[in-house]
Formats: structure tokens, C-alpha cells, sequence
């Protein structure tokens, strides 16, 4: 499972702003990958049907025990509610425990900009983890 392309779930209106969410995740051991990757195929399935999503991507390197999501959302209450639905609520608390570290980061996009590309999820979050490693943000 090394990518999971962009999905469209609902599509964006047009001339719109859209809340924009990457994040990246690393697992402790490589015990810990097989039930992430299983969690997250839950979560993926459930973002599929989530209200106000708008789209969302996956990138997994199981050997590196690291994963990359990325999704769009038609403001920050809908990918809140996903959040703390399940599956993804109850995997989020199952997981935090495996994990080694993570990374998130948020910023709007005009939905003329969906779907997002990969290299600018992954800039930012670079920016957004030394940035927390340079204690100018709270690590998660």
C-alpha cells in the first residue's frame, strides 16, 4: 500500500475555501505498521463517505515505518467531526501510544487548488517539524 491517490468524496464548490490538513506519522517499531496500516484503511474508508470532505491521500512506506495523509475539507468543524468519529477516533487513541513521532499542519486553499500536490504537503510539513523542534511550535 504505498500510495493511495486523491479521492474526491464530495466535490468542492466552486470559488470556495477549502481547509487543508497534512500530516505525517511515524510508528515506533515495525510491530506497530500492521495495525496502522490496518486503522488506517478504516479511516480511509470512513473518509470516503465523511461530510464535508473534499478530498484525501494517503502515502505509506511500511519499511520506514512512516505515513503520510493529506486531505481537504470544506472548513475546520467537518475535519474535526471526522476526527473524533470512528473508526478514525477510536484508531486515533488505539495508535497514539505506537507512535514515534508526528506532524501535522493546516493552511486554506481556493478549492480551484484541489487537489493538493504531494511536494507542498510534504514542504510544509518539514517547516512545521523544525519549527516544533525548534520549540517554536507544541510538538503532537
Amino acid at each position: 500500500m504505498p500510495t493511495l491517490g486523491w479521492i474526491t468524496p464530495n466535490p468542492a464548490p466552486p470559488r470556495t475555501t477549502a481547509y487543508v490538513m497534512a500530516s505525517r506519522f511515524e510508528v515506533k517499531t515495525l510491530a506497530d505498521v500492521l495495525p496502522f496500516l490496518l486503522k488506517s484503511l478504516g479511516s480511509w474508508s470512513q473518509v470516503k463517505t465523511a461530510p464535508g470532505a473534499y478530498g484525501a491521500s494517503l502515502i505509506a512506506k511500511p519499511l520506514k515505518r512512516t505515513f503520510w495523509t493529506l486531505s481537504a475539507w470544506e472548513d475546520r468543524d467537518a475535519l474535526y467531526a471526522y476526527a473524533k468519529s470512528d473508526p478514525h477516533g477510536t484508531a486515533m487513541r488505539a495508535m497514539g501510544p505506537k507512535m514515534a513521532r508526528s506532524t501535522f499542519t493546516f493552511w486554506e486553499v481556493d478549492t480551484a487548488s484541489l487537489p493538493i500536490a504531494w511536494d507542498d504537503a510534504k514542504r510544509r510539513l518539514d517547516e512545521k517539524a523544525a519549527q516544533d523542534a525548534a520549540g517554536g511550535g507544541r510538538p503532537v
